[in-house]
């Protein structure tokens, strides 16, 4: 009797199929975690002003001159200038907000945080956008929308300075090194009448000359390398022509080394 073949015994090719899809799951499984991993790595620790720990990406300042009182729609007008003005901060950028005093060199900080972004920029694979919503709305929104609201009348000064103001920003704030590199722009809401004991606008006129040989020039420079300059001017009946106002801010500003960008005038006139 002759011996029997064995039979052949190829795979079954679901098998087959099934042995290919259960390590492409597992590829796929592990991929995906590391890819969330890298992400969330990836995410930007933020310090206890909302800002990222390595610095923020922009900064904004705006500086409020209200040392003398202000009429009701320029009021309204800078209120909607300086909302427009934080709509515009990016996420990681940097707002800062003082008010002038008649101190030269002497400010009030009343809001000093970055924008961390709001639940829409809120990645929902490593991080929890509901949660990010709220740290936005107390943390950046609300304060700022609150702030918004509180500008009102100043009460009568005799000093407006102005320059010391920025001065001290632009040294105490600007030119830290965290700073250094990223887009910074400052924003000052006055009457832009500077009035100090070194420099009076009040007395000389927007006369840049006569700023130059006073007392003032050495006095308020300020290190404006790298920043842009706006003005929101408010108007007055006592203030000088305000084309020469601009003219003056102008050329200070660009005397520091600064670039102006702006001189905006609000409406009303007190």
């Amino acid at each position: 009797m002759a011996p029997r073949r064995r039979r052949r015994r190829d795979g079954s090719p679901w098998a087959i199929l099934g042995i290919v899809g259960l390590l492409g799951f597992v590829f796929l499984s592990v991929s995906g975690y590391a890819m969330l991993k890298i992400r969330a790595n990836e995410a930007v620790v933020l310090d206890a002003n909302q800002c990222p720990e390595t610095g923020p990406v922009s900064v904004r300042a705006i500086l409020l001159d209200l040392t003398d009182p202000i009429s009701e729609i320029t009021q309204v007008d800078l209120k909607r200038q300086f909302e427009r003005t934080v709509s515009e901060i990016e996420v990681g950028g940097l707002i800062e907000v003082y008010a002038l005093t008649s101190d030269e060199g002497k400010l009030t900080p009343t809001f000093r945080g970055c924008n961390p972004g709001d639940g829409a920029t809120a990645d929902p694979w490593t991080s929890n956008p509901r949660k990010k919503q709220q740290r936005w709305e107390e943390a950046f929104n609300k304060p700022l929308r609150e702030l918004a609201d509180s500008i009102g009348n100043g009460s009568e000064s005799k000093r407006s300075p102005i320059m010391a103001g920025v001065q001290r920003i632009v040294i105490e704030r600007f030119s830290t090194a965290k700073l250094e590199g990223i887009s910074k722009r400052l924003y000052v809401a006055s009457d832009m009448m500077e009035n100090t004991d070194a420099f009076s606008i009040y007395e000389s006129g927007a006369n840049y000359d006569a700023f130059v040989k006073s007392a003032g020039r050495d006095k308020f420079r300020a290190p404006l390398d790298g920043t842009d300059v706006k003005f929101w001017a408010f108007q007055r009946e006592t203030s000088s022509d305000q084309v020469s106002l601009a003219n003056f801010w102008a050329t200070w500003v660009e005397a520091n080394g600064g670039s102006f960008v702006g001189y905006e005038r609000l409406a009303g006139v007190e």
